[in-house]
């Protein structure tokens, strides 16, 4: 007969294993997040609409492809609305990838606000870009100019 602290060590052991497959920690000793596919971070069009194209848009335009397009502006939204200041959120794409890292939150009259840094990267080329966005009531986030 198995016993219950068994049964719970070997649950706690499972949890962990799970937990330890979402995230890994970077050279800096911060927790990263890797995401491959939209589906992973899907947030409403209508909050990601807000974004404009987010970040990723002012860098690559209309260089990505739709999908990469779609997975790194959800990414955007995830490492805004989710992540803690400093955890750089990952995504991989068919031809490109990005790291997503925001700042800590501070208010603006009634608005909470974050700067956000995204390092975009494929084949030829790696490019930064920084920006501010401000959460709306309904969850979405704004992208300030």
């Amino acid at each position: 007969m198995i016993s219950n602290s068994f049964l719970r060590a070997m649950g706690a052991i499972c949890l962990c294993g799970l937990l330890a497959a979402c995230s890994t920690t970077g050279a800096s000793g911060l927790s990263t997040q890797v995401a491959t596919d939209a589906t992973t971070t899907s947030a409403p069009a209508e909050l990601l609409s807000a974004l404009e194209g987010g970040l990723v848009g002012r860098a690559q335009g209309e260089r990505l492809s739709r999908s990469d397009r779609q997975l790194a502006l959800q990414n955007e939204y995830r490492a805004l609305e989710y992540t803690a200041p400093g955890e750089a959120v990952l995504w991989q794409g068919k031809s490109i990838n990005g790291r997503i890292v925001p700042s800590q939150p501070y208010r603006v009259g009634s608005q909470d606000c974050r700067q956000y840094e995204h390092t975009i990267t494929d084949l030829s080329a790696e490019a930064t870009v920084r920006g501010t966005a401000c959460r709306n009531e309904n969850g979405s986030w704004t992208l300030l100019s």
